[in-house]
């Protein structure tokens, strides 16, 4: 990334990696999948050149300069996710009552939390794979605002209410 006085911007585009920009749409395509995203803001553009992609600013107020390096951060997030991944790390841990946890459909299943006989449930995004091994939970996909929006809908889910937190510390956590 380079920066020079008109407030251009110019993100280098790996190998591997396909671009396409229509308008404030921006897609990725590498080899683990394809991310669409509209980025759009009247005073910025987007342009693809030989490899990179240029992002002009027509601006030079605090507040599009700052919209400018946000529209950066998500697109090289998109550009690590479809070459790369994303993927974190949760626990199950429990003290009182044996949390048992599963994924069924589209669906995260925390079962007999806190001795509690209803099930809790957690939303799982599109494009989103989580996996149960014993106690540990592994969310993977290629968004990372997907991925990151179901390990906070799991971690929702296990939340204590009506309990001291001090002492009932059951729930499932992020760990990595």
């Amino acid at each position: 990334m380079t920066t020079n006085k008109e407030n251009k911007l110019i993100i280098q585009i790996p190998d591997g990696i396909q671009v396409t920009i229509e308008n404030s749409t921006i897609t990725i395509s590498g080899e683990k999948g394809t991310i669409t995203k509209t980025l759009t803001h009247p005073k910025i553009k987007f342009e693809e050149k030989n490899k990179t992609i240029e992002i002009t600013c027509s601006s030079t107020r605090r507040k599009e300069l700052a919209l400018l390096g946000t529209f950066i951060a998500h697109i090289k997030n998109m550009i690590k996710g479809v070459s790369v991944g994303f993927e974190y790390h949760m626990k199950t841990v429990f003290s009182h009552f044996p949390i048992k946890t599963s994924v069924q459909d589209n669906r995260f299943i925390i079962e007999n939390f806190l001795g509690e006989r209803s099930p809790r449930a957690a939303k799982i995004l599109e494009n989103v794979t989580v996996e149960v091994k014993g106690e540990n939970v592994t969310v993977k996909g290629i968004d990372k605002e997907k991925v990151g929006q179901t390990v906070a809908n799991i971690e929702r889910a296990g939340k204590v209410k009506k309990r001291d937190i001090r002492i009932f510390q059951d729930g499932v956590y992020l760990i990595k």
